[in-house]
């Protein structure tokens, strides 16, 4: 396993050997609920003063790539506020802990993105609380496995697109005032948007638009100074998979079916 990521090593062999079981959580499930959990740098990372002085906001910070993304960027030297739902606060509270150790202002915002009410607050909240704001990072998402268009009811898919796209669409909206020209937005995207799986129609749809959604607002931003950028990752582990994300009995093998079997 890792010891940070500077080290020369065996890509097949750098991470915790994960062996995920059938698990299943209520949602929006917790990684403290895990029952094996993924590294999301605590334990691995080590910055270098590259976001030194920044101000992020990271929704969906509370677990999975929101952690790793908000540990890294408070390693590397920004403050970060975190979002994330009340129900998650205790995982939320082992983020904030860790941003702390790294000498860094972590500020806790809890609520829920599917409204425009919240969205709005929330940047507010973390403008206030960090003294202005450098970087935007819409990662929070909803994913719901439902093998037939017939299942997914009018108050699920409204659900996942208000948590999915609308939320970023209110969030960076609000953000934007505040943005100045050196500034970032990154959207969390997903190979879903490429290589939909059957089970996950509506969910790849949102992810679909984020991507048509982030290159417009590129092109749009890019004379102010603005970058906008898409991640879209493949399989990764995390509490949205054990909580309907997948179904169970895929869990097992989750990740075995890429390159390097992780």
């Amino acid at each position: 396993m890792s010891t940070d990521q500077y080290t020369f090593q065996d890509p097949t062999k750098m991470y915790a050997d994960i062996q995920p079981s059938a698990q299943q959580q209520d949602g929006p499930g917790l990684d403290s609920a895990l029952d094996d959990t993924a590294d999301r740098g605590e334990k691995t990372y080590r910055g270098s003063n590259r976001l030194e002085g920044r101000k992020a906001l990271v929704t969906g910070a509370d677990s999975g790539i929101g952690a790793a993304v908000a540990i890294a960027y408070a390693r590397e030297g920004a403050d970060v506020a975190l979002s994330y739902l009340p129900e998650e606060e205790e995982d939320a509270k082992t983020v904030v802990a860790l941003i702390e150790e790294a000498g860094r202002t972590a500020v806790a915002i809890p609520g829920d993105i599917a409204t425009a009410e919240f969205s709005r607050e929330l940047v507010a909240k973390a403008v206030e609380g960090l003294g202005g704001l450098d970087i935007v990072v819409n990662n929070a998402g909803k994913q719901q496995n439902v093998d037939a268009l017939e299942d997914i009811s009018d108050e699920e898919f409204d659900l996942t697109f208000k948590t999915n796209v609308y939320a970023m669409f209110w969030i960076t909206k609000a953000a934007l005032p505040h943005l100045k020209p050196g500034s970032s937005i990154i959207n969390t995207s997903s190979i879903q948007a490429y290589a939909p799986s059957p089970n996950l129609v509506h969910y790849a749809t949102t992810k679909a638009s984020i991507n048509a959604f982030s290159k417009g607002l590129a092109g749009q931003l890019a004379p102010k100074g603005i970058r906008v950028n898409v991640v879209a990752p493949g399989p990764i582990w995390t509490p949205l998979q054990t909580a309907g994300g997948q179904p169970e009995d895929a869990l097992p093998e989750f990740g075995e079916q890429t390159p390097l079997g992780r």
